[in-house]
């Protein structure tokens, strides 16, 4: 393979659904301890989530804590409970680019906003005929990561 044109910088969010995000509160949140900062609803993503998070700073780590708005619709954000990790990329686009030219599978929609306002796009559990290569399993977001994360981590390299 060529030289990469972008670097995973290191872990952004979990995300755990459930079909009730209270259960998931009661853990998350009561029994460990995590902090609720927000919450982000999307019908056309079938999501009712929480937003917890753990460390701070540039290594900050959300936990997505979801439920679907309708248990029979997709995406199944409950199913399973580990719905997805979230990567920070320091190079998006070129990430994107990078693995699409070499057989990558991307769910629909492409690079956009995500619930935490970082643009984000989402490697696809399967491959297909077309783009062979997916995630394994695993849906896997692709997170901007901002200035001040990339700062962060390339001085944790140092």
């Amino acid at each position: 393979m060529s030289e990469r044109p972008f670097s995973v910088l290191g872990l952004q969010q979990i995300a755990v659904g459930a079909p009730d995000k209270a259960e998931l509160r009661q853990l998350w949140v009561d029994v460990l301890g995590l902090k609720v900062e927000g919450s982000y609803r999307a019908e056309s993503e079938n999501v009712d989530e929480d937003i917890a998070s753990l460390g701070g700073g540039p290594f900050r780590v959300e936990v997505d804590l979801m439920q679907p708005i309708d248990p029979e619709a997709r995406p199944r954000v409950h199913d399973p409970a580990l719905n997805h990790i979230g990567l920070w990329i320091d190079d998006l686009p070129a990430a994107v680019a990078w693995l699409e030219a070499r057989g990558m599978r991307f769910t629909p929609g492409g690079i956009r906003k995500g619930a935490a306002g970082h643009d984000v796009c989402f490697i696809h559990p399967k491959g297909s005929a077309e783009s062979p290569l997916g995630g394994q399993g695993v849906l896997i977001e692709l997170v901007q990561a901002p200035s001040e994360v990339i700062e962060a981590y390339r001085r944790l390299a140092e």
